[in-house]
This record gives C-alpha cells, structure tokens and sequence, in this order.
C-alpha cells in the first residue's frame, strides 16, 4: 500500500478541514481527488509529503512509514521517493532544462563521478515526455504545457513509487491539460500510483481512474456513481 488513511481527521492551522478521512492509494493506480476551491484537495496531498501534520487518526501510512510518528529528520528520505508536481510547476528559472533535472539528481545523491549515468536519465525522462529537443532551454522560453511536462520529467527522475500531482493543469488550455493528464496515465499504466487534485472534470472520462471527492469536511469515494451527482457542474 503506497498511502493508507483510516479515520484520520486533518487540520490547517486549528481548523478542521476533513474529518475522518479514509483514503488508499496502491501500486499502479490513477486517482483523482476533486472538489472545490477549499475542500481540502490540496491539503490532503500536502499531508502525504508532511507539508501539513497529521496528529489524529487510527492509522496514518505513506510508503510503510508510520507519518503521525515521523521525525523531521526522516522527511527527505521519504520524499525522495516520490514525484511530487505543483501547479506552478517551480522550475529553476536561472538555469537550462538540462542543468533543472541534474540539480535534482545530484540533490538526491547521485554522484558526481555517475556523469554518464546522470546524463542517460536525464535523456530518458526527456524522452518520456516528448521533450528531448528542449534540454538546453531555459524555462522562459517554454510554454506552460512545456514546462509542465519537464516538471512531470524531473518527478520521475528517481523512479518513484508515487506521482503526487496538485492542480498540474490548472494554469493550461483544455488541449494541453488533456496532453498532460494523457502522460501522467501512460506513466500509471507502468506502475507508478498517481494522485491528481484537480477540478477538471472532463478528463475523468477519457482518462478514467478512482475518484475521490472532498466536500463538507468529507473525502468520499465516488467512481461509480460521478456522472450523476450535482458537483460535475463546473466548479470555481
């Protein structure tokens, strides 16, 4: 089990933003998170990576590790093994594409003397989102879908477990959100969990997976029965 939550209750800050969460994400599955602007989506996924704390729940596990028992010291190892993506995408805008994914690797402890190996994954992540040809730009020069894509590249530079997307289209034309959320499906099909946030809600149809939906305080499964419930109006 990648994340498993049993009757977990998450604040931020003193307030309550969902109560008794139960949510599970296993190897190889694409789930989407919907809801509101403020439902609590976005801070769901920012417990998995101890952004925000859990303190109260039955059981709080995210890739093995218990997380309402977790040293500060213990974090980065954890994230390491995820893939974490935002809607804003932060690359590092002084630098190449190129120089973005080494940064990422040296930081998680590839070696400098691993030049050749280094290059080849940052070659192979290019290649996976069709943007081998952009190594030496600089973020400025690429288009929002582009940088989105290099930062779907950089998340799985150190092949992980987990893809924990936050909103990754919101910032993009419907055409190109399809592409991104096409890719982000492909690279689940191999393996790889994917949690997308969004409230997107036409891609749920093309590219179908577990739907969870966060309103009320609640987090609630609804893949079944999406298409016919009163939020798949357009949300704002």
């Amino acid at each position: 089990m990648i994340i498993d939550y049993k009757n977990v209750n998450i604040y931020q800050e003193e307030d309550l933003v969902l109560s008794d969460v139960n949510f599970h994400v296993d190897d190889g599955e694409f789930i989407y998170i919907i809801g509101k602007v403020g439902s609590g989506k976005s801070t769901l996924l920012k417990t998995t990576y101890l952004e925000v704390d859990i303190n109260e729940g039955e059981k709080a596990e995210v890739l093995g590790r218990e997380i309402m028992k977790m040293r500060r010291r213990d974090i980065p190892a954890l994230r390491k093994e995820m893939g974490i993506i935002f809607q804003d995408f932060k690359l590092l805008h002084d630098r190449t594409v190129h120089k973005n994914l080494r940064f990422v690797l040296r930081a998680t402890g590839w070696k400098k003397k691993q030049g050749k190996e280094i290059e080849e994954r940052i070659d192979e992540v290019l290649k996976a989102v069709g943007m081998e040809d952009k190594k030496k730009k600089m973020p400025h020069e690429l288009s929002g879908g582009e940088q989105q894509r290099i930062a779907i590249a950089r998340a799985i530079l150190n092949k992980p477990k987990v893809i924990l997307a936050d909103e990754p289209t919101g910032n993009l034309d419907p055409e190109t959100a399809e592409h991104i959320v096409g890719l982000l499906k492909d690279i689940s099909m191999k393996g790889t969990a994917v949690v997308i946030t969004t409230h997107n809600i036409n891609m749920i149809d093309k590219y179908p997976g577990i739907v969870y939906q966060c309103k009320d305080e609640k987090i609630t499964e609804v893949t079944k029965d999406y298409q016919k419930m009163e939020f798949y109006e357009e949300e704002v």
